[in-house]
């Protein structure tokens, strides 16, 4: 065993995703056979507790389709938050029972980016999941369907677990799908290969990426798994990509999948999610000196640096900070509604403060709310 994979094995804390494909057939409905495959093999790498598990699970949707008489996805996002609204009460009873034959208590943890990107919503969904770690429960995540709306959605599950396995402080990340790794074209096609080790985004340069499952009930392909093992990487946390059939192996260390080394450093930093996670509801033009301030210096975006503002957000919303020429330099939430900024732009905080009271006397973005964009 390398000493990589041994890593792998030494792991104690691990993010599992598995997608719609590994756990329903292509109508709609759970697969109770493949549900309990896998709770088999999650339940054996917890050991007698030894290692703790975060289970992401996709599925939701796709297990209620068949109950409400639909054939596939719906496309409009009230009939999918129908669908949630049923499937997400199937798919846990089916986990609860399953890992109820080794004693193992599930907890349902419903996530959208809104409990993920504010502080305070952000300490508190980390506190609960690992509370539920420390009661020796196995958490269930997935994303909110039932109440989230397009733009407060993560997109996909994926992308999903790497900001789970960010916000846990995981050792490992593992993402199941109905592929045994990223291969260098169509898998199903001969002459290709699998890429078995992944040190930098220039070992995947020459790789073409396909796109949806074969199933067809899920919104994620390769491009979102490969996204979000960038994202996990980029965050200190190694990846391993295989298909369901083969967790077993992956969780054991042995040479499987696609092996995504850790690329970056470790942090409990929630601005990873406010970069990958959030949708900005607006934007602020800033002038060249508050570009070079907040890019350069770290600082506070105020109103003196402000130029132009665009769309229509609250305060706490995340917004867009853009140079004059349009391009995004950074992100972050905002402490001003859009309505309220116009009256404020170019003027000092000072004397905002003496003609419309003190409360106006503070950064539109704060430093710890914001994060740099890479161009």
């Amino acid at each position: 065993m390398s000493a990589a994979r041994q890593g792998v094995v030494d792991a104690r804390r691990i993010v599992v995703k598995v997608g719609s494909s590994s756990l329903t057939t292509a109508a709609g409905g759970l697969d109770a056979d493949r549900v309990d495959a896998l709770v088999d093999v999650l339940a054996k790498a917890r050991g007698g507790g030894e290692k703790e598990i975060v289970l992401v699970s996709s599925g939701a949707i796709a297990a209620g389709l068949s109950p409400l008489g639909l054939h596939r996805r719906p496309k409009d996002l009230a009939r999918q938050q129908a669908a949630a609204s049923v499937g997400q009460g199937l798919l846990v009873a089916r986990y609860t029972a399953s890992f109820a034959r080794y004693g193992v208590r599930v907890g349902q943890v419903l996530l959208t980016t809104d409990d993920t990107s504010r502080r305070a919503h952000y300490r508190n969904a980390y506190r609960t999941l690992d509370q539920l770690l420390a009661m020796g429960a196995l958490p269930v995540v997935n994303e909110n369907d039932t109440v989230a709306t397009d733009e407060i959605r993560f997109g996909d599950n994926d992308r999903l677990a790497a900001l789970v396995a960010h916000l846990v402080r995981a050792d490992l990340l593992v993402l199941l799908s109905d592929v045994d790794g990223l291969y260098d074209g169509d898998p199903s096609l001969p002459g290709t290969t699998r890429v078995d080790e992944v040190h930098g985004a220039g070992d995947i340069a020459h790789v073409s990426i396909g796109s949806a499952g074969k199933a067809g009930v899920g919104t994620g392909g390769m491009v979102t798994k490969v996204e979000a093992a960038r994202i996990a990487a980029a965050a200190g946390i190694p990846v391993v990509l295989t298909s369901a059939s083969q967790a077993a192996d992956a969780l054991a260390g042995r040479a499987t999948g696609t092996h995504f080394h850790a690329t970056g450093r470790r942090s409990a930093d929630r601005l990873l999610w406010l970069q990958h996670a959030s949708t900005p509801r607006g934007h602020l033009v800033l002038d060249d000196g508050a570009v070079r301030a907040v890019t350069e210096r770290g600082s506070s975006l105020l109103p003196a640096g402000i130029a132009a503002v665009g769309g229509d957000f609250v305060a706490g919303d995340p917004v867009e900070l853009r140079a004059a020429d349009g391009r995004a330099v950074a992100r972050g939430l905002v402490n001003f509604d859009a309505k309220e900024l116009p009256q404020l732009l170019g003027r000092s905080t000072r004397e905002l403060a003496r003609e419309l009271g003190p409360a106006y006397e503070r950064e539109v973005v704060h430093r710890d709310d914001l994060v740099l964009l890479q161009g």
